[in-house]
């Protein structure tokens, strides 16, 4: 059975210049979640959309998170479960809980959820992401249970980054199914 992904953008979804968006060009077997409203996010809607949307899975998926998506992810895996989601890869995760770090409109999906997720994960992060510290997402990995990848200095991992299919994603996303069909 084939794995699939099922893609999550963050606040104000992806744009044409984002990574997400040239993978789900490109990787056939993705789905791309939409939301009702990207720049106003309430979180108990967008729990409610993911539920949905992973109660039509018939195949083994991998989240595929970006920023706010990957608070996301955390809320919803708290109170949710789905056989089909093997696995999460969670890409820049915003700190929700830091006014410093994010805006206020995304606050709604304070606190983070602190604790072990219930499918391997990889967080991936860059060390110069205004949306949170190198050190609060290293520490995110720890508590979620979750592998942890340096890109280095990539900003927010997002279109201003211009990494197009950004194949050393790619990679890390290949290590994540090698782990989950060992």
């Amino acid at each position: 059975m084939e794995t699939q992904l099922l893609i999550l953008p963050g606040l104000g979804d992806s744009g044409e210049k984002h990574w997400q968006t040239f993978w789900h060009e490109k990787f056939k077997n993705s789905i791309r979640l939409v939301q009702d409203n990207w720049d106003e996010p309430v979180r108990e809607d967008w729990i409610a959309r993911l539920n949905e949307e992973t109660s039509k899975l018939e195949n083994p998926t991998i989240l595929v998170a970006h920023s706010l998506a990957v608070s996301l992810v955390l809320h919803w895996a708290e109170n949710n479960s789905n056989k089909n989601i093997i696995g999460a890869l969670l890409v820049a995760p915003a700190d929700v809980d830091s006014p410093e770090h994010t805006p206020d409109i995304i606050r709604n999906f304070s606190p983070m959820p602190i604790y072990k997720l219930p499918f391997p994960s990889i967080v991936v992060a860059s060390e110069n992401d205004p949306y949170a510290s190198f050190e609060r997402k290293k520490y995110f990995a720890e508590k979620w249970g979750s592998d942890f990848v340096n890109v280095g200095q990539q900003g927010h991992i997002n279109s201003d980054s211009d990494l197009r299919y950004w194949e050393e994603g790619q990679v890390i996303l290949q290590k994540l199914i090698e782990k989950i069909n060992i």
